[in-house]
């Protein structure tokens, strides 16, 4: 509570980390820790955090819960071309609308696929009805945005490119400034600058998005905060720091 008895709301979130695999212990979650910071840097706090099994019930149960209790709520795992990819299913029934094809999903994969198309990869383009898609800048299977839910892919760098298209856009955040700094790096080399340079800087996340082009590897890492001169700072960090290992690099996307 404030002075003078006003109150700033503060928006909040939770994340249903969807799969057997992560409750087995073959698989450990990466998506949690991610998106914590992501909704950090965008000024709304990861709240609530479980763990459901790839149960219709447990999923829908978990869900609406969720949905009664915070602002947003984000799903990973449980979707993709698999028998056991069950989320959208288990939010259809949750939300008590159908299970649909989306058009531009299908369209989407079928650009991506090729021939290579088959009726289980066009599972990936199943929807809740009424939902809007979220872009995936890794495979093209996007990802599913129902209001206040976001259903996303277990993979991390799947997860991650899908947030970086959200960067600025939920209600309650702040606006999000990126920059980007490339370099022709493997993504491994520069692990330990990356964290050096996150962990140094508050208020900053980093993200790292490798390509192969030309015949050989690179990275484009962007980094985001809130804060302009924070970020400036970062840059400039991150650019020394692999100017100072013989790596050359550049403002902007290569």
């Amino acid at each position: 509570m404030g002075e003078g008895g006003t109150s700033e709301k503060i928006w909040t979130a939770a994340l249903v980390i969807i799969g057997d695999e992560i409750l087995s212990g073959r698989t450990q979650d990466a998506n949690l820790a991610y998106l914590a910071k992501w909704l950090n840097i965008q000024g709304i706090r990861l709240k609530e955090a479980r763990v459901v099994a790839d149960d219709m019930a447990a999923i829908g149960e978990a869900v609406n819960a969720c949905l009664g209790a915070h602002d947003y709520v984000f799903t990973t795992g449980g979707i993709g071309p698999t028998h056991d990819d069950i989320t959208v299913d288990a939010v259809a029934v949750a939300l008590g609308v159908p299970a649909v094809l989306h058009p531009q999903a299908v369209d989407i994969l079928k650009r991506y696929y090729g021939d290579r198309i088959t009726e289980a990869r066009l599972r990936m383009a199943r929807v809740p009805e009424g939902a809007e898609l979220i872009p995936n800048p890794e495979t093209g299977a996007p990802g599913i945005r129902c209001g206040r839910l976001f259903i996303m892919a277990g993979v991390p760098k799947i997860t991650q490119g899908m947030l970086r298209g959200l960067d600025g856009k939920l209600a309650g955040g702040r606006p999000v400034i990126s920059r980007a700094v490339g370099a022709w790096a493997q993504e491994s080399q520069v692990a330990e600058l990356l964290a050096h340079v996150q962990d140094s800087h508050e208020g900053v996340q980093v993200g790292s998005y490798p390509f192969w082009r030309e015949g050989k590897g690179g990275a484009n890492f962007v980094l985001r905060s809130v804060d302009e001169d924070r970020l400036a700072a970062a840059v400039e960090a991150l650019k020394t720091g692999l100017e100072a290992s013989g790596i050359p690099a550049q403002e902007g996307e290569i």
